[in-house]
């Protein structure tokens, strides 16, 4: 038996047409009768829905939840059966269907059994009529699957819905204001209430189909984020009214499928700013909830995609000059790079481009909190502002003060590392068991066929790999490890212009001369050629030190001392690695040696299995739609 009471007809109560300030400010207990994952975003930052259907123990309603909720499945506080009160909530019509949109939770319990016979509600009068044994299969439902998502703000900071829709329905709109997370084409007379984060310059161009001009809004609210785009004479009747950090209710735009390879918020639609939107200021917006950031240390930023988006928190420590650059279209714009630290330890490049490059004069080493920045691998990680990034100097919030107080406190004197590339001086890329590929995946896209290096994740077994060469003697001078070559007089780095007695074997601890260690720290330095394969064929993959590191278990100068000391051992080392699966991230770039050219595969990354996550992702492959 189960110690907390659902709220008796809320259900019902949530499908009548119109709802009462007092209903949407209560806090009912449901039963959580079902769970289901319905997809995710497409592009860099892919983000989970989670459908659920919520019981008051005599009827049944579709819901789902707000993203920023998502980690109550993800961490198994929600599941089959749990009750929970709805702390926050909305309720609309997407396609003609009553969907309830949980946007905070409490969870009470989590019971065994269902409470009660509940059935499915008719639709409320002059809606469509569906049959309940269908309410999961209906067009609406199968739209709710590509409802859009956003990162998660602040549920501290939010105004009720009664503040909401009081002006709302003075100015003429009426009483629905439609969470930004609940917007899809399939409404028509829908209201949102948002913030204005960002907003673009006015971008003009001409062709041969002629001239134009734009600009680009970013708009969020409780729930999240949409991009909104103007268009030439609309751009101008709108730009000025639109000012960053101001609320607003928006109405009357064209809700599109977006445009990935222009928009990176994290949204499967976008608006399409009209001759006919509405755009009012909201009077009251003291109590709107402001963008909520999740930061990630400067150090992870290693283990990221590249042109993924993240959010970082850091202290400007060096600000270069602006330049002006010109643009392969030929316009000219300003370009300022700064230097930016954090307590993990790292620096690393950031870009600003145009009015952020201008407006960024600060001289005292700012505080700096961005949003949606892009990873890049060019000379190692760095970081780039785009059109729907924001930068925030100084902000009042926690992160600020406790990073400030460290760099003050003895911070700025520290040495920070840099990101570089690993391996051959490519970009690293994170494995992505999203876009994993078959080696004849790989050869049939043509991965690494132009100018340009692409990047790819797979899983392989090593089948073959060669010893000769294995490890190479390297130059002794600090900082250089380039290879050195036997000659006459001696052991020779062109790069140095030097020759040494002996080479030495470098690695991680120590440097190891002909036998004889020396104190002298420097880089281990395998040189690995193998053949993996899997179920669709089979591929050479070359890599560097911590490929060999992760084959063998051991730094490169214990595998030389064995190769030299005892033959036997050697030959069995080696084909112990012969039949292992790993995951890999690879880069697939052309060169040419002695007129020839190919592909070769670079090893960026490579994974031992981890069986129980392997696990997960099999039957998360089982529980997806496609496998329904």
């Amino acid at each position: 038996m189960t110690s907390h009471q659902l709220t008796a007809g809320i259900c019902s109560r949530l499908n009548e047409p119109e709802h009462s300030d007092e209903l949407l400010s209560s806090t009912p207990i449901v039963q959580i009768l079902s769970v289901k994952r319905v997809g995710s975003t497409n592009g860099p930052n892919p983000i989970d829905r989670y459908r659920i259907i919520v019981s008051d123990g005599e009827h049944f309603l579709q819901s789902m939840l707000a993203t920023q909720l998502n980690h109550f499945v993800d961490d198994g506080k929600i599941n089959k059966n749990t009750i929970c009160r709805l702390d926050k909530f909305t309720c609309n019509m997407v396609q003609e269907k009553r969907l309830l949109i949980v946007l905070a939770v409490t969870v009470l319990e989590q019971s065994t059994t269902k409470i009660g016979s509940p059935v499915g509600l008719q639709n409320p009068p002059g809606d469509a009529v569906a049959s309940p044994a269908t309410a999961q299969q209906t067009p609406a439902a199968n739209a709710l699957s590509t409802t859009s998502t956003a990162p998660a703000v602040s549920s501290s900071t939010t105004t009720t819905p009664a503040a909401v829709r009081g002006q709302g329905a003075r100015s003429g709109r009426g009483p629905n204001i439609f969470p930004i997370e609940g917007l899809s084409p399939y409404q028509n007379n829908w209201t949102i209430r948002a913030r204005v984060t960002n907003k673009s310059e006015i971008k003009t161009w001409s062709n041969q189909r002629g001239e134009g001009k734009l600009f680009n809004v970013t708009f969020m609210d409780e729930s999240g984020e949409i991009r909104g785009t103007a268009f030439n004479m609309v751009a101008d009747a709108l730009y000025d009214k639109l000012e960053e950090g101001k609320v607003y209710f928006i109405s009357k735009a064209k809700v599109n499928l977006a445009k990935k390879q222009f928009n990176n918020v994290a949204n499967e639609y976008e608006l399409g700013l009209e001759k006919n939107t509405e755009v009012e200021e909201c009077r009251d917006s003291s109590n709107f909830p402001v963008v909520r950031y999740n930061f990630i240390d400067l150090a992870k930023l290693q283990d990221m995609a590249k042109d993924a988006l993240c959010d970082v928190i850091a202290i400007v420590k060096e600000i270069g000059d602006a330049t002006e650059f010109t643009s392969k279209f030929g316009k000219t714009s300003l370009k300022r790079e700064l230097t930016v630290v954090d307590r993990s330890g790292f620096s690393v490049r950031l870009t600003l481009w145009a009015k952020n490059a201008e407006k960024f004069t600060h001289t005292d080493q700012p505080v700096v909190a961005l949003k949606g920045v892009k990873v890049g691998d060019f000379g190692g990680r760095n970081l780039t502002m785009t059109s729907s990034s924001s930068l925030e100097v100084n902000p009042d919030i926690p992160e600020s003060h406790a990073l400030r107080g460290w760099f003050d406190a003895g911070g700025n004197s520290e040495n920070f590392q840099s990101h570089t590339n690993a391996f051959s001086g490519g970009g690293a890329v994170a494995f992505n068991r999203a876009e994993m590929m078959s080696l004849e995946e790989v050869k049939v896209k043509e991965l690494g066929g132009s100018d340009k290096t692409d990047y790819f994740s797979t899983k392989a077994t090593v089948m073959h790999l060669k010893p000769e060469n294995i490890a190479y003697p390297a130059c002794p001078t600090q900082g250089c490890s380039k290879k050195v070559f036997d000659q006459h007089d001696g052991w020779r780095c062109e790069k140095c212009d030097r020759s040494f007695e002996k080479p030495e074997y470098r690695y991680a601890s120590t440097t190891v001369t002909a036998g004889c260690a020396s104190a002298d720290p420097v880089s281990s330095r395998y040189m690995i050629s193998m053949a993996v394969s899997d179920y669709s064929g089979q591929a050479w993959f070359q890599g560097f030190n911590d490929l060999g590191e992760v084959l063998f278990k051991r730094p490169a100068n214990e595998l030389v001392a064995i190769r030299d000391r005892d033959e036997a051992k050697f030959t069995k080392l080696v084909e112990d690695v012969t039949g292992q699966q790993f995951n890999f991230s690879c880069r697939a770039k052309q060169d040419t040696y002695n007129e020839t050219t190919r592909t070769r595969y670079g090893v960026q990354k490579i994974l031992p299995l981890d069986y129980a996550e392997e696990a997960r992702h099999l039957m998360e492959l089982l529980a997806a739609p496609w496998a329904q």
